[in-house]
């Protein structure tokens, strides 16, 4: 068990949780039925696709280029970025000749299983590079594509004029700085939790990136709730971090530990860097407007009723509002 002879801050206790050595997310993890948590990737493939052709028709109406790059953010496997390059290719082949695909992920260990499905999916037929960090890139213009990357930024929490400290794996108040209390301050925050890095990431997207599309997809809303939201996820059970039941020792770089999105926080990043937000929405809204339910049609008409239901029993809990449909949210950010 690691200790620390003096207390850390809880922002430095989570990265070193999520991605330090031997943390969460240091090695492949499942996700789905084997793992500790569902994503609309894994949900369906429609997901990829619907927004694939979101992309396909900015190509057509002449905003996005179709010499340019489709970039995934955490990509966990690959499936998102297979899906929407297969849905590429059935809008139309010669794209595959055109564009360029890149996945953004920093842990070996993941880039090889993400190699290993990109070539069980296409052979020999796809390339698809890596950068270890977003700002690595150096591109004229990238579609840029993350599923639930934001929430998974090491963040701050703070109580009362107090900020959490971790000792020892055991969470004490001490006293914020000013510069905590300001930003506090500036988002009505009285309790919650502050997100690090979203700042440097916009920066390093506009620098990197001529011009891009951003396209991100997490849980949250874009006011505060002054709330804590952070809980860990250890076999699709739900643990909030201040449940008695939770060990956080037991806990530490075993489970996921993640909380939910302040999408204010990320516009206000964004816009500050040069972007312009285009629409923030729900994900049932985003993917109905992505094309997801024509998509859907197609399918119908070239497979069997039982494969057909089973498709579209999944796009259901992408859209209903008791599952992800409302929950989700869709960010689009332009330079």
């Amino acid at each position: 068990m690691q200790r620390w002879l003096v207390s850390i801050n809880f922002s430095t206790y989570m990265n070193d949780w999520l991605y330090g050595e031997e943390g969460y997310y240091k090695t492949f993890k499942s996700i789905g039925k084997t793992g500790d948590f569902y994503t609309a990737v894994s949900t369906s493939s429609f997901f990829g696709a619907s927004i694939a052709n979101y992309f396909w028709k900015l190509i057509q109406d002449g905003k996005a280029d179709r010499d340019g790059w489709l970039i995934e953010v955490g990509a966990h496997q690959g499936y998102l970025i297979c899906d929407m390059i297969q849905w590429l290719y059935t809008c139309d082949p010669t794209l595959m000749k055109t564009l360029k695909f890149a996945i953004v992920e920093r842990q070996p260990e993941v880039k090889k299983a993400q190699l290993a499905y990109i070539e069980e999916r296409f052979g020999t037929d796809v390339t698809v590079e890596h950068f270890d960090d977003i700002s690595q890139i150096n591109v004229a213009y990238a579609f840029v594509v993350a599923n639930e990357i934001f929430d998974a930024f090491p963040c701050e929490l703070v109580k009362n004029n107090q900020i959490a400290m971790v000792n020892n794996h055991e969470i004490e108040w001490q006293e914020a700085s000013e510069d905590m209390l300001n930003w506090a301050k500036k988002y009505h925050l009285l309790q919650g939790e502050i997100a690090l890095g979203y700042e440097t990431f916009a920066k390093q997207m506009y620098e990197g990136i001529q011009k891009c599309d951003f396209v991100s997809f997490d849980y949250g809303e874009k006011y505060v709730r002054n709330d804590f939201s952070i809980r860990v996820y250890k076999s699709h059970e739900t643990f909030p971090l201040f449940d008695e039941e939770l060990i956080l020792s037991k806990s530490y770089k075993n489970d996921d530990i993640t909380y939910d999105v302040n999408f204010g926080h990320v516009s206000e990043a964004f816009i500050d860097e040069g972007f312009t937000e285009v629409v923030y929405e729900t994900q049932a809204r985003a993917l109905i407007r992505f094309g997801i339910i024509d998509i859907l049609e197609q399918f119908s008409k070239q497979t069997t009723t039982v494969k057909y239901a089973r498709e579209a029993d999944k796009i259901k809990t992408l859209l209903s509002p008791t599952m992800m449909g409302d929950r989700f949210k869709m960010i689009h950010l332009k330079r």
